[in-house]
């Protein structure tokens, strides 16, 4: 089991079923996959980034949970570690989570992107609640942030909100979402927005995606037969598909 990443959420934690389910436990059987290095950039246990491969990273892994603090950056090392292995840097980022912790995550993870070394463009990658953050980051002054990939996003938080997605979690992390969090009615990044989503995900609808391409122009790839977690699983074909459009960094 990866450190800080439960197999199962607890029942009142959105609990993973069917093809959900069976996709977080081949994930979360992967070994654990350290850094090369990691770096802080704010006090605090969850000021930090994990950095793999050789050189400056040029792709950002921002990592989901429901911006639950019980879920951690660990679960998206193996693909960290894959991503590495095919020559393409990689940073984890950490970041603070819990009840009432907007705007904070945001000022983490710009804390993050500015303390990453190097000077050349990066690809901005979020899952799940990730996919959120990536994309609030994309749409605002983007910096080195060239392109953004997200994966199963929470594009749509006031829609999240009411349908009552990760058992509540929008109402406890932003209690009424405010706009400016919001990917769908943030503008449109300025930079090309990429969106992959299982067809079967039983966590984040895929409508939250159809809805975010929609409106802001992005590149939606559907994932046939797809739940919430292969696709960021390196030994799946839905991660084939994410590598594949990591790589091309």
């Amino acid at each position: 089991m990866l450190s800080g990443t439960p197999p199962r959420p607890a029942p009142a934690e959105a609990p993973d079923e069917g093809r959900d389910a069976e996709e977080a436990a081949a994930l979360l059987a992967r070994p654990p996959a350290p850094p090369d290095r990691t770096l802080r950039y704010r006090p605090g246990p969850d000021g930090v980034v994990d950095l793999y491969g050789d050189g400056d990273p040029r792709v950002v892994l921002v990592h989901g949970g429901w911006w639950r603090a019980a879920y951690d950056r660990t679960y998206l090392a193996p693909l960290a570690a894959e991503l590495a292995g095919r020559g393409v840097p990689v940073a984890l980022v950490e970041y603070r989570r819990g009840p009432g912790g907007w705007p904070a995550v945001g000022e983490d993870l710009r804390a993050a992107l500015d303390a990453l070394p190097g000077t050349g463009p990066l690809t901005l990658a979020g899952h799940s609640a990730g996919g959120q953050l990536a994309l609030w980051a994309a749409a605002g002054a983007p910096g080195r942030v060239a392109r953004a990939v997200v994966v199963s996003p929470v594009a749509d938080l006031r829609e999240a909100a009411r349908l009552g997605l990760g058992a509540g979690a929008v109402g406890a992390f932003f209690g009424e979402p405010p706009a400016a969090a919001d990917p769908l009615r943030l503008p449109a990044p300025p930079v090309p927005v990429t969106v992959l989503h299982g067809t079967e995900d039983g966590q984040v609808p895929l409508a939250q995606s159809l809805a975010y391409a929609t409106r802001h122009g992005a590149t939606l790839i559907p994932l046939p037969a797809t739940g919430h977690y292969a696709p960021v699983d390196p030994g799946t074909a839905a991660g084939a598909r994410l590598l594949d459009a990591l790589s091309g960094a």
